[in-house]
């Protein structure tokens, strides 16, 4: 078994509106591996995105312990999570948030001039076969093809953990799946260790493992002994 890159323990996240508490996370007790593909699956409200925003260094657990390799988080003030950020994660959203005067290039490039050792922008494109459209707008690509452009710039300043919030959401079936081609692609290639939210169940058969949520807790965790290729996939 590989290194922990995550580990969580006791893992508890509560908002607070008024004088309504949401306890989003129950004392989440998880170790994530190294080079693991994870899909989490569970309905809205269950805790995935704040979980995977607690990983990401996007929000402040309210107790417990996340630790990054050796570096606890729930230890680091906003500017440490802030450094942490831009040296180890990738990001993937549901919505792409590409600049439209921007090119593809122009996009990925953003990120490749403040990473330490980053890949080139066009080698980024390439990873998620968009190098003969690097030079197109936003405007000019299909929404299927600005998410894999929002991959290129995630994995463009080499990260060591790839987290994914719904990102074939907004795409239908033929598109999606050329998502979760790329996303498989730079897990097999780069090592990156890669988790995605999804609400599509179909997704959870690429995965190593799959977390199913519910309350703020995971409810049960399957292994999968073969991964099945997007191309498989049916949605």
């Amino acid at each position: 078994m590989a290194d922990p890159v995550f580990s969580a323990r006791a893992l508890t996240k509560t908002y607070t509106s008024g004088e309504t508490q949401v306890l989003a996370l129950r004392a989440l007790d998880l170790k994530i591996f190294a080079g693991e593909m994870v899909v989490l699956l569970g309905p809205s409200g269950s805790g995935k995105s704040t979980l995977l925003n607690i990983m990401g260094g996007l929000d402040h657990a309210t107790s417990g312990q996340l630790f990054f390799r050796d570096q606890e988080l729930t230890n680091l003030d906003d500017r440490g999570l802030t450094a942490y950020r831009r040296q180890h994660v990738g990001f993937v959203f549901q919505f792409y948030n590409l600049i439209p005067s921007l090119t593809a290039y122009e996009n990925v490039t953003l990120v490749t001039e403040i990473s330490d050792h980053p890949m080139r922008p066009d080698e980024a494109l390439a990873l998620v076969g968009l190098e003969p459209r690097m030079h197109h707008f936003p405007a000019q690509l299909s929404g299927g093809e600005q998410q894999r452009v929002a991959i290129a710039r995630a994995i463009a300043k080499r990260p060591d953990v790839l987290l994914c919030d719904e990102p074939t959401g907004a795409l239908d079936s033929k598109t999606g799946i050329r998502v979760i081609e790329a996303l498989l692609g730079i897990n097999a290639q780069l090592g990156t260790t890669t988790l995605i939210i999804t609400h599509n169940a179909s997704i959870q058969d690429v995965a190593d493992r799959v977390l199913f949520f519910a309350d703020g807790q995971i409810s049960r965790i399957h292994k999968n002994e073969a991964r099945r290729a997007a191309a498989e996939l049916v949605w």
